[in-house]
């Protein structure tokens, strides 16, 4: 999957921690990557199954 112009950021509540990055400004896909390791891996997710995720997570 073709991630060029995504634009990564952190969540404000991760502070200087260890935390991921989500890239949501592609049409059609959310990337996730570890911080640690930009140059590494990346997950992707279908829109509606990342919000279910971020859904579920806030809830508990």
């Amino acid at each position: 999957m073709d991630l060029t112009g995504a634009t990564w950021r952190k969540s404000t509540r991760s502070g200087q921690g260890e935390c991921i990055e989500v890239a949501d400004n592609l049409p059609g896909v959310i990337g996730v990557r570890d911080s640690k390791d930009p140059a590494g891996p990346v997950l992707t997710f279908a829109p509606q199954t990342w919000r279910a995720f971020v859904t579920f997570a806030k809830r508990h």
